[in-house]
């Protein structure tokens, strides 16, 4: 069996320091990578949510434009119709006025025919 001396206790010493010593680095550069990574994300994110923002603010005030161009359409419409309903209900009072004088006129002639068939009139 092969005796092992200091000498070879102190390379495996510096093997494996050197060993850590590159898994550090390469831990190091892996940090700085994602630190790197993690910082131009945040700025794309940034400028996304920005651009974003800035359409819904573009959709938000041309759907508000839409909405008060219905809106004030809408309005006119309903003064129209409302002008409409207001002149059929003339008419109508003024229809009901005229048949009220026939229906009326009817029975005025049904009670004189009735009263001068009954001899309450005189002949003329």
């Amino acid at each position: 069996m092969p005796t092992v001396t200091d000498n070879d206790l102190k390379e495996l010493k510096d093997l494996i320091t050197a060993g850590f010593s590159r898994i550090d680095a390469e831990i190091t550069d892996l940090k700085i990578n994602q630190a790197r990574m993690e910082e131009r994300l945040s700025g794309q994110i940034q400028a996304l949510d920005a651009k974003l923002t800035g359409q819904i603010n573009t959709m938000d005030e041309r759907l508000t434009g839409q909405i008060n161009s219905v809106d004030e359409r809408l309005s006119g419409k309903i003064n129209v119709v409302d002008e409409k309903i207001t002149g059929l209900g003339k008419r109508l009072d003024f229809q009901e006025f005229l048949n009220r004088g026939f229906l009326i006129g009817v029975g005025v002639v049904a009670l004189t025919g009735l009263a001068k068939l009954l001899g309450l009139l005189p002949k003329v």
